[in-house]
Parts: C-alpha cells; sequence; structure tokens
C-alpha cells in the first residue's frame, strides 16, 4: 500500500490518493459524505488478487486539502480526472462508488468516457433531493459533534454503534487535545447541497456500463429506485438485503461478492 498525494491542476487541491496494489485492471474507489478512503480500505484488500485498486480522500475529506475554495461537483469530477491521469496514465479504470462517490462517478463517466470502462454504484442517485432544508439539517448536525471527542469512549458515546459510527470513529484524527474529524461541517452542507440538485440530463448521456447496487434497508424508496433504472434501462440493478445505505460496511461479503462479479464482466 503506497501513499500518494495529486495536486490538481485546476485549483491546487491537494488529492491524497491511496494505491493499494494488486493486478490486472485498474479499480478507483470513491467514498462517501463524511467519509474517507479508510472505510474503503477492507474492499480494497479484498479486491487486490484480481485488480489493481485506488482510492482518494476526496476534496474537503480526510488527508486531502480540507478547505478548498472549490465544492463544485465539477471540481471532484476534475479530481478523479486528474488522479486517473498522474497515476495510471493512458488506461480506462473502474470507478465504484458509494452515495455521494457514486454521484462523482457518474459525472466523471459522463464528462470522461475515455477514462472510464465501467460505474458500480453503491446507493447513489441522480434524482437530487426536493427538501430544500435537508443540506442544512446535515450541516446542524455534523456541527453538533463535540470538537474535539475526549477519546474513542466519548465518540462512541456521542456517535453510537452503527457500522458508520465505527468507521468515523477509526477515521478520527488524534491531536493533543483529543480526537477530531477529519471534515468541517459547512464543508459537508455546501458539498451535500450540490449533490442534491438533480442530475437526470446527466444521466440520460452517460453511455458507460453502469451497475446500480441498492440496500433494502437504504436511503431509497422502491419508486425511486425504479426510476433510475426506468430512465436508463441499460443499467444492470442489485439489491442487497439486510444492509443499510452503508451495505459496504454492513453488508461486506455480499458487497465484495457483487463487486468482484462486476468488475470482471
Amino acid at each position: 500500500m503506497t501513499a500518494l498525494t495529486v495536486t490538481t491542476p485546476r485549483d491546487g487541491t491537494r488529492i491524497a490518493v491511496t494505491d493499494h496494489g494488486g493486478h490486472g485492471r485498474t479499480t478507483l474507489l470513491l467514498h462517501g459524505l463524511a467519509g474517507s478512503a479508510r472505510e474503503l480500505r477492507p474492499t480494497a484488500e479484498a479486491l487486490t488478487d484480481a485488480f489493481r485498486v485506488l482510492s482518494i480522500d476526496q476534496r474537503g475529506h480526510g488527508r486531502s486539502t480540507r478547505r478548498p475554495s472549490d465544492l463544485s461537483r465539477d471540481a471532484f469530477v476534475a479530481d478523479v480526472v486528474a488522479v486517473i491521469e498522474r497515476v495510471c496514465p493512458g488506461e480506462r479504470v473502474a470507478l465504484v462508488g458509494q452515495s455521494m462517490g457514486a454521484h462523482t462517478a457518474v459525472l466523471t463517466a459522463v464528462a470522461r468516457p475515455d477514462l472510464i470502462r465501467r460505474v458500480i454504484m453503491l446507493e447513489g442517485h441522480v434524482a437530487g433531493s426536493d427538501r430544500s432544508e435537508e443540506a442544512a439539517e446535515l450541516g446542524r448536525y455534523f456541527a453538533s459533534w463535540p470538537r474535539p471527542f475526549a477519546d474513542a469512549a466519548a465518540a462512541r458515546a456521542f456517535l453510537g454503534t452503527s457500522a458508520l459510527s465505527d468507521a468515523w470513529i477509526a477515521d478520527l484524527e488524534p491531536r493533543p487535545d483529543g480526537l477530531h474529524p477529519r471534515f468541517d461541517a459547512d464543508v459537508m452542507e455546501t458539498v451535500i447541497a450540490a449533490v442534491h440538485e438533480a442530475r437526470w440530463a446527466e444521466w440520460d448521456e452517460l453511455r458507460v456500463p453502469t451497475t446500480a447496487v441498492f440496500a433494502d434497508g437504504g436511503m431509497f424508496t422502491a419508486a425511486q429506485k425504479d426510476e433510475l433504472i426506468s430512465r436508463r434501462p441499460s443499467t444492470r440493478r442489485i439489491d442487497i438485503a439486510g444492509a443499510s445505505h452503508d451495505a459496504h460496511l454492513d453488508a461486506f461479503e455480499r458487497w465484495v461478492e457483487i463487486l468482484r462479479a462486476e468488475l470482471s464482466d
């Protein structure tokens, strides 16, 4: 496993890249909002026997630039393009994204189909949100986190015992005064507000082979899932039973089984 940094020509944002190694065609993993590449490390490690696997901390997250000047969806796409062109030039890669990362993957594939051979979306959608207050509610939630947490036990008491909470706690940054999240609440609010804008036009333009993976306990209704597929019938749909929006964490074995099959196609 090798840590790299790619500085994007668009605005000089530093993107933290992890090259997990492996052999075969390259797969790039994209985490969701308020996450980081760390939570996808088990996924990466499960795939390196058959694929070269990269993961990144998207801008505003993890070890990448924490407060970039540009938080637009275009900027996130430009980051992925910069990483591909720098780390695996001349290759068409597979993009695997969860939630916000799935959104980034779709937009990247539309913008640069010459770089992307397929897209796998976990709990991702392009319909946006019709609740104008939703982004602000998420921002307030992240702002409510104690800064810092005194220790892991204090973080657990506040965040709970879900698989997502485990990932957040594991990713906290140790400092002399305690444990800090690796993101800022206002940045997360701005980022998700852009994700909540409908992108049906881009979905219609998508020409890269795409698989949409949904969890039965995820964040989308049956109607929303059906609409995504009906608007682009060539999309392959797979459902995971007994899983949440974070199925890469709480339905790991099934998630990896799906990935291995879809990436080999």
